[in-house]
């Protein structure tokens, strides 16, 4: 598996959230980035086309050097600095309020303590910041819901760390904070990996 997680794994992701419906969420969600923005889970930087005139900075967090390395050569040519940070979400290695929007983009399925990564989020986040995400989890309808609890154990060890199954909205507001907007729908593909939670929170 160590040679799977290094060399393949990465490319897979990477080639993966390239596809239309997640590339959507992104050109709707993203533009709303404004001043000192934190992304959890950067991966490969394929957020960096849809921020606007309004961010300041970035600052990328992700586990996987390989991601960071394909981040870092995107980050090169763009008009606000760019500070990439290998490590988790659940340890953030920033200052209280500090930043001015957090974004999520399919991030909380893989953190394997979510509950402890929001906390982190509201601690770095300024007071009236947002958080802005895109984020797949539990579906509505009990089939699928059925097939993501029967398949989540092995897609687990072969998406690293990916969790089908959470329930992405109560995990937020868990967390404290209030969702100000939010949109749910199917995404095109697999249903058990497609149903899409996306929206604002503060």
């Amino acid at each position: 598996m160590g040679l799977y997680r290094k060399f393949v794994l990465p490319h897979l992701i990477d080639l993966s959230m390239k596809n239309p419906g997640s590339t959507k969420c992104r050109a709707e969600i993203i533009p709303k980035a404004s001043g000192r923005v934190l992304e959890v889970g950067i991966g490969s930087g394929l957020n960096f086309p849809f921020y606007g005139a309004g961010v300041t900075q970035v600052w990328g967090i992700d586990p996987s050097a390989e991601l960071l390395a394909m981040a870092e050569s995107k980050a090169a040519a763009l008009r606000y600095p760019v500070e990439l940070l290998r490590g988790s979400g659940e340890e953030l290695p920033l200052e209280s309020a500090s930043v001015d929007t957090v974004v999520l983009t399919w991030t909380l399925c893989s953190i394997p303590n979510p509950a402890r990564a929001l906390q982190e989020l509201r601690r770095v986040l300024k007071p009236g910041g947002a958080v802005l995400f895109a984020e797949h989890g539990l579906a509505p309808d009990p089939t699928v819901r059925a097939w993501q609890a029967r398949l989540n154990p092995l897609w687990k060890r072969i998406a690293g760390g990916c969790n089908m199954n959470r329930k992405i909205d109560e995990l937020i507001a868990g967390a404290g904070f209030s969702i100000t907007e939010l949109r749910t729908s199917y995404l095109p593909g697999p249903p058990i990996l497609t149903y899409t939670y996306e929206g604002i929170a503060v």
